[in-house]
């Protein structure tokens, strides 16, 4: 019988046994200290016998996408916020926004950066979505055309969109939105020529460009 399937008063009886066979002496005190020590041995054996502890789960797998093979961590600031994601390094910033951030207000138009539909804001600056990386823009302020409106009130080009009817299907109107958001603060000349050179990027295929342009100059004369 193994020594942690016996009783303690059995163990404690042995361990009297061995002592008066080596001593031929045997007190209160040591039959009370053995009893201790075999409750001890009782008591601990099942504790270095317990179930494994179990290693905390990486924190990478908490982050969206990091089941798909040759995803990468990264951290996009869109709109204010950050969003811990993991993507492949060949997916486009468009791409991540409207299959990966559910942003769909970026609208994919021709994928080759011809038509201006997925138009935003990198650092202030105009840029197609389609024709950067994703991974490319961890650190910088990415802005949607969901992130224009602040406290529920339309950012003034938004507002003259709709003032001056600058759009029909809306396919392309994010885009131009943006793109005359951004004009506000680049250097382009006062009358509608140069306007309509300043958003010559961006295609509207239903040809709404007489209301844009007047849009574009309503928004710059009220900024």
């Amino acid at each position: 019988m193994a020594k942690k399937d016996k009783s303690i008063i059995e163990i404690a009886e042995e361990e009297q046994l061995k002592q008066s066979e080596t001593s031929g002496r045997f007190t209160r005190r040591s039959f009370l200290t053995q009893l201790g020590t075999a409750s001890l041995a009782v008591t601990t054996v099942p504790l270095l016998h317990s179930a494994p502890v179990q290693e905390p789960v990486p924190a990478t797998e908490a982050i969206p996408g990091a089941e798909v093979p040759g995803a990468v961590p990264m951290v996009l600031n869109i709109n204010g916020k950050e969003h811990h994601i993991a993507l492949e390094p060949r997916v486009t910033l468009l791409d991540a926004l409207r299959e990966n951030l559910h942003l769909p207000g970026t609208k994919k138009g021709c994928d080759h950066g011809q038509c201006g539909a997925c138009t935003l804001h990198i650092n202030g600056r105009r840029v197609n979505s389609c024709l950067t990386f994703a991974i490319m823009h961890q650190g910088d302020k990415i802005t949607t055309v969901e992130g224009l409106a602040q406290d529920g009130e339309l950012h003034p080009v938004q507002a003259a969109f709709l003032e001056h009817d600058g759009f029909q299907c809306g396919y392309c109107t994010s885009g131009q939105i943006m793109s005359a958001v951004a004009l506000l603060k680049e250097p382009c000349g006062q009358d509608d020529a140069a306007v309509r050179e300043c958003m010559s990027g961006n295609i509207c295929r239903c040809g709404a460009y007489d209301n844009i342009v007047a849009a574009v100059q309503s928004a710059r004369r009220g900024a």
